[in-house]
């Protein structure tokens, strides 16, 4: 039989004695779990097991595989219940054949032991008063009512885990009541990425009662690296379902809702509205607006936050009448693309890391009423330097808090125009505007024919103007850039602006 399995059917360990049946063992152990009908003083009704299959089967292989090895026994097995269990029924069972007892005694406790911490199971108690939660993997085995054999009697054992919050309580601007208020709290967190991860564990770690992750994305080996929550076996999964996972199983406490789906007019509105807090922690401008928007008009605070390469910013809206929002600062929405976003501009994993605890910092200070904090305006962080500056602000005369955002006639002429190489484009008529900045053209594919470098960073900052008059064809690494600045030009009056699609990466030649 396998080594490590799992069973959606009734479990039988006297067919599994059998599989590990050894002519050369003297000596047999087992261990059998029950489901019991109370847990902590409540009364339980049935419970549910579900388990991350695939980690979990080569997790529990790797225990058993050393099991083996470290006691020197024969042969040893473990099969775990998934689905719903009735109580009375078997939910674990652990056999172990040795040529001595004491050996397989040993292996046995082990591998429950080793299981029960390693292994990412999770239990739902479903209680008789209604209510229902999920428990972590290390608790399973104190909800299951353990029924050693006779020759293993001294197996049995229970260990209890509690959320411990003593380190914060003990902060007088914490305390018991602090903590109180941290349970009670609703935060809505969009994005679950390099800001969103570390929002989202060190608020469950602290004790925050519910959360809400809204995130369409799913997980890619490009976000390993400054995503630690996910791992190599969630590539491909939806990193909300996954971050909500990780969660639970940090804190049981937790009620935690994944949304699989991008922010967008649908939803937020409502989603901010039925919550306390709001974290944005997209790199989507747009999703930004629609969260500032809705938090306005809601009431409700929010925490913003953004990256560039070494550098971020940090934007804390209070519902103020004096305090100044996200269009306070910017009336009007910058397209996307006009930034560039981690994979055009490259990031270290450490920099939304940072970034993302402190807007937990901020969601924290939040809930528990604390004054300080980030004041009206931006704070800025350069991680290279360390340094920080602030950048205050007021709020706008005259800012409604709406929608500002121009959109483009539907008919309109899509800016984007395909070359093979910068040689056709300059033969077409075309002058070539390069707006990578001087590092991406020093480490990039080097482009000739180019009229004008004009850096994005310096256009967006009013230090360079774009040229009036003439055809231009603007080029970046990839052509998404290129694109938003084309489509802001020609709301601004410059009809001949073009995008080539692609950027300098598609050339041919």
């Amino acid at each position: 039989m396998d080594a490590f399995r799992f069973s959606s059917e009734p479990l039988e360990p006297e067919r599994y004695r059998q599989g590990l049946a050894d002519a050369g063992a003297g000596g047999y152990a087992s261990f059998e779990g029950w489901v019991r009908n109370h847990s902590d003083g409540r009364r339980v009704q049935r419970l549910e097991y579900e388990a991350y299959e695939s980690l979990a089967r080569k997790e529990g292989a790797r225990i058993v595989a050393a099991a083996i090895e470290k006691f020197g026994v024969s042969r040893a097995a473990c099969v775990h219940r998934i689905g719903s269990l009735d109580i009375g029924e078997l939910a674990v069972w652990v056999g172990v054949s040795a040529a001595h007892r004491d050996e397989a005694f040993a292996a046995c406790r082990y591998i429950i032991d080793e299981v029960k911490h390693r292994v990412p199971i999770w239990k739902k108690e479903h209680y008789e008063d209604g209510d229902s939660g999920w428990v972590n993997c290390e608790r399973c085995a104190d909800a299951s009512h353990v029924r050693p054999h006779a020759h293993d009697r001294d197996h049995a054992h229970a260990r209890t885990f509690t959320h411990d919050y003593s380190r914060q309580t003990a902060l007088p601007e914490v305390g018991e009541t602090g903590q109180a208020r941290l349970r009670s709290a609703a935060v809505l967190v969009v994005g679950a990425g390099g800001l969103g991860v570390p929002v989202l564990q060190y608020l469950a770690a602290s004790g925050v009662g519910k959360m809400t992750i809204l995130d369409g994305d799913h997980v890619e080996p490009s976000n390993l690296h400054r995503q630690p929550i996910y791992e190599p076996e969630d590539v491909g999964r939806p990193k909300a379902v996954v971050a909500a996972e990780r969660l639970r199983r940090m804190n049981r406490d937790l009620d935690c809702t994944a949304i699989t789906e991008h922010a967008s007019a649908a939803n937020v509105s409502g989603l901010v509205a039925s919550h306390d807090v709001v974290v944005e922690c997209t790199d989507n401008l747009r999703a930004k607006f629609l969260v500032n928007d809705a938090a306005v008009g809601a009431g409700k605070p929010a925490v913003f936050a953004s990256v560039h390469q070494y550098e971020g910013q940090l934007q804390v809206y209070r519902p103020r009448p004096d305090w100044p929002c996200l269009r306070c600062l910017w009336p009007e929405a910058p397209r996307d693309g006009l930034v560039g976003n981690c994979a055009e501009a490259g990031v270290l994993g450490p920099v939304p890391g940072t970034l993302g605890t402190l807007q937990a910092m901020q969601v924290i200070q939040l809930i528990l009423g604390l004054e300080g904090g980030v004041r009206p305006g931006l704070l800025i962080v350069d991680l290279l330097d360390f340094s920080t500056r602030g950048i205050g602000a007021r709020r706008r005369a005259g800012c409604e808090h709406g929608p500002s955002v121009r959109a483009a006639p539907e008919d309109a002429e899509s800016p984007e125009v395909d070359f093979s190489s910068l040689n056709e484009a300059r033969e077409a008529g075309f002058e070539l505007v390069d707006i990578r900045e001087a590092w991406e053209r020093q480490s990039g594919r080097p482009a000739s024919h180019i009229t004008l470098h004009l850096p994005l960073s310096e256009l967006l900052g009013g230090r360079v103007a774009f040229p009036a008059g003439g055809r231009y064809l603007i080029v970046c690494e990839h052509g998404v850039r290129s694109l938003a600045l084309a489509e802001h030009l020609r709301e601004r009056g410059h009809a001949e602006v073009y995008s080539m699609r692609g950027g300098i990466a598609a050339l041919k030649a």
